[in-house]
């Protein structure tokens, strides 16, 4: 079944933006405990954490809660404005793509196209954000950077990285209560699959991505297969996969608060969205 519709406009971009603010607020402990590990566990000679329990447990002894969101403020302006163009990318392409034809069943030659180009526009926004999440991340339990060369705040931080190295770029709304509630359990199945599925692909390469921007040395390599050959050869594949556990564990909840938050917020919009 098929049906015209009209472009929504800035619209996709709003809800995309309160399904990153949703991302961030679940998933954001999660990942400082990754990055944390991929840096202590592969090339820092300090502690190395037995696994991501042990990792969270330091950071709760001496931080407390506040020191899972190390870093938070980056990301949640960094994920704001990645989903919000992520999302409305891809609805406004889909739609440009469908030519106005709304369809009822996923057609993945329009599908593909329209979330690989989201994808390649964000990268240049997400990039900095992720570049000063990480800087702050590593900072606190266990550091090994000294408090004077430290940041005093993600402001600090940022610039701090462009004053030294330049510009830091190193479910279908439902007619009822029943439909609505598996629209939404959709939602959270097929958010929570698509991230472990995407981050048990990836996740080599942000390792190699974390190490790269949070090396102390100038002149360390900025290629990441380069460094994750180093990796491999000190520390095993397993280096090449530190973070893993937190990672997975992050996937399935932030990646389903982001679908959810993305289907209520068009629906609260009054978007249709096939």
């Amino acid at each position: 079944m098929e049906e015209s519709f009209k472009h929504s406009g800035y619209k996709e971009y709003v809800a995309g933006l309160f399904a990153g603010v949703a991302t961030v607020i679940i998933g954001h402990p999660f990942d400082t405990v990754k990055v944390k590990l991929q840096k202590h566990n592969t090339t820092v000679h300090g502690i190395t954490y037995r696994n991501g329990l042990h990792c969270t447990a330091r950071i709760l002894a001496t931080e407390g809660v506040r020191g899972l969101y190390t870093g938070a403020t980056p990301s949640f302006v960094g994920m704001a404005f990645e989903s919000s163009l992520l999302f409305g990318i891809y609805s406004q392409t889909k739609q440009l793509l469908q030519g106005g034809i709304q369809s009822s069943r996923p057609q993945p030659q329009v599908i593909i196209p329209s979330a690989a180009l989201g994808g390649a526009i964000i990268s240049f926004v997400l990039c900095p954000s992720e570049l000063v999440k990480c800087r702050m991340q590593i900072q606190g339990t266990d550091s090994l950077v000294p408090k004077c060369s430290g940041y005093s705040s993600s402001l600090d931080c940022a610039l701090k990285t462009i004053k030294s190295d330049g510009a830091p770029f190193v479910l279908k709304p439902g007619s009822s209560d029943h439909s609505s509630l598996v629209d939404m359990g959709i939602g959270i199945l097929s958010g929570g699959l698509g991230g472990v599925a995407f981050w048990s692909t990836v996740l080599p390469l942000d390792v190699a991505k974390t190490i790269i921007q949070t090396a102390p040395d100038k002149s360390y390599s900025t290629n990441p297969f380069q460094v994750l050959y180093s990796i491999y050869q000190s520390a095993g594949l397993r280096g090449c996969y530190a973070g893993l556990g937190p990672t997975i564990a992050r996937a399935f909840p932030a990646n389903a608060a982001a679908i959810v938050t993305w289907e209520l917020a068009m629906k609260l919009l009054g978007i249709k969205n096939n």
